[in-house]
């Protein structure tokens, strides 16, 4: 048993660790939406320099606003989750969660998926500092249907370079973030127009883009 869980952690290191520092050339997501549906995938690696840091705390505000001091897990956010009596800006799965799923797993819901997937947020959280789990959430999300990462989304959606998306850009990326496959950022429903402003309006309480300053 010993050996095993031996072997089950350094197989987790191995595919996790390296993309601490490499570009990712694709996610596990991407490939099943080319083997799903046939298309290719609009993916453009981008360094979290490069991108705006307006859309980093907008998907921080909207997906997971405790993301700088948890290990991984929002239990309170689970719970709120839970409760069918309280509106929720804001999902259950942390950005490490969803990292993990995105670049590893499945889209299907099941035990396994969520047990592998808490296995891997602990690895990447012990192995990748927040400021690369961040930058990896916002190359591997998808942000329309075979739109993966800033760069792509903020050149198809709204014709310019992730560096320069406004508040008002990002809050619509962000707002479409639940179900980017139904959704749309531009031009946007009523539903997301009132979502992203809800998304802009907790952004401006978190204190705007300096809440991520101490990143490291």
């Amino acid at each position: 048993m010993f050996f095993l869980l031996l072997s089950i952690t350094l197989l987790g290191v191995l595919v996790v660790l390296p993309w601490r520092w490499f570009a990712l050339p694709t996610s596990a997501f991407m490939m099943t939406e080319r083997w799903t549906t046939g298309n290719e995938v609009d993916y453009r690696w981008t360094p979290l320099e490069r991108i705006s840091p307006q859309l980093a705390i907008a998907v921080v505000a909207s997906e997971d606003q405790k993301f700088p001091r948890h290990y991984g897990f929002d239990l309170d956010s689970i719970m709120d989750a839970l409760s069918s009596r309280r509106k929720q800006i804001r999902g259950a799965s942390t950005i490490s969660q969803q990292v993990a799923k995105n670049l590893y797993l499945w889209g299907e819901r099941s035990y396994l998926r969520k047990g592998i997937e808490a296995y891997l947020t602990v690895l990447i959280e012990s192995l990748w500092p927040k400021r690369r789990i961040l930058e990896i959430y916002l190359n591997v999300a998808e942000f329309a249907p075979g739109v993966y990462g800033a760069e792509a989304a903020s050149q198809r959606l709204f014709g310019k370079p992730a560096s320069r998306l406004t508040l008002l850009d990002s809050s619509l990326l962000a707002a479409v973030l639940p179900n980017p496959k139904q959704m749309r950022a531009a031009p946007p429903s009523d539903y997301v127009r009132k979502r992203a402003q809800d998304i802009r309006y907790e952004v401006r309480r978190l204190g705007g883009a300096h809440y991520l300053d101490f990143l490291e």
